[in-house]
């Protein structure tokens, strides 16, 4: 019997049975050997649930309401790795127990169209595989901030994308990459991989201190990845004069005090709403997502991002159902990117 993790009706996390069914035609059978969830976007849709009376009207550019829907039985996860375990004959570049990835929710098996597929090199890791998604979005953060070589960069949230935008910053030629985030152990997986300095929100004063780093001008670059109020108030503190902040996290309805009279205005500062599959391109025709999502795969294809410290903490896929629910639902500080082992 084949399983799957879906939300229940009670909007938790639960293994669900599946039978398995014929393969169609033009479709590629995967065995799921490892997957990951996306944290942020995931918690905020079957949590929040922001379309549940909206939905963005792709050709207006715009929210409108609708009537409510329920997302019983949506599945939970973002990617996985795994083997080929069966090929419709139609498909001849691919081969049996060949090792790929691809996008969907965590469950024993997934019927894919050949197109849909990521081909993994030898050397590449399934905990760096599994960072394409994350990598993509610190990526357009960077692109959409304008980062250059010897800028000095903060970076606000040390979740997977924090991660992956902290150590892009070092690899664009960042002469500084300062990290912020209240938990010590995301500071450290920061730090070991690249970071020069790191700061924890709830007691330091990043601005003033990074202004003394820095000659009293600030940073030049902000890439915000936490979506929290606070964060971005203290990031544009220690933003320099006309610098660059991309808000790179999904932003929920405001509830805390929020003053964009004292750095922001004084200082000019440029704050870009930066979100990687949203199109066209800040820089197109050159830059479009299918470009942002190629560069990612080969940035970690390459081995240029570390990963292997980032996807924690692993969890048996028969306990995912448990797994979710404390290290992404309720207890998310305990980890950083969830890995799931099949």
């Amino acid at each position: 019997m084949y399983k799957e993790l879906l939300v229940n009706e009670n909007f938790d996390p639960q293994l669900f049975n599946y039978d398995k069914k014929p393969l169609e035609k033009g479709h590629i059978r995967v065995k799921s050997k490892f997957g990951a969830p996306k944290h942020g976007t995931e918690l905020t849709i079957f949590k929040n649930n922001p379309y549940e009376n909206l939905y963005y009207d792709e050709e207006e550019n715009i929210f409108k309401n609708k009537k409510a829907d329920a997302i019983v039985n949506w599945g939970l996860g973002n990617m996985w790795v795994g083997e080929i375990i069966e090929i419709d004959d139609t498909i001849s570049d691919f081969k049996l127990g060949q090792r790929v990835a691809g996008y969907g929710h965590l469950a024993s098996t997934h019927d894919i169209l050949p197109s849909q597929l990521l081909t993994m090199p030898e050397r590449m890791s399934w905990k760096e595989a599994v960072c394409y998604d994350p990598m993509q979005f610190a990526l357009s953060g960077l692109r959409d901030a304008n980062c250059r070589i010897g800028d000095t960069v903060l970076v606000s949230g040390m979740g997977a994308i924090g991660q992956m935008a902290a150590q892009a910053a070092k690899l664009s030629g960042a002469s500084l990459v300062a990290i912020s985030d209240p938990l010590e152990v995301r500071r450290k997986i920061a730090l070991d991989n690249g970071a020069d300095i790191a700061y924890d929100p709830l007691n330091d004063d990043m601005g003033l201190m990074l202004r003394s780093i820095t000659g009293g001008k600030g940073v030049d670059v902000v890439i915000e990845t936490s979506g929290n109020y606070s964060a971005v108030e203290q990031c544009l503190r220690a933003l320099g004069y006309m610098g660059n902040m991309a808000l790179v996290g999904w932003f929920k309805e405001c509830f805390v005090p929020f003053n964009l009279g004292y750095e922001a205005h004084f200082n000019q500062q440029n704050v870009f709403f930066s979100r990687a599959c949203s199109e066209p391109n800040r820089d197109f025709p050159r830059w479009d997502f299918a470009r942002i999502c190629r560069e990612s795969w080969s940035l970690l294809a390459d081995g240029k991002i570390l990963c292997e410290n980032v996807v924690y903490p692993i969890v048996d896929f028969i306990e995912s159902d448990k797994g979710y629910d404390r290290f992404v639902a309720k207890n998310p500080e305990e980890s950083i990117k969830m890995g799931v082992v099949f």
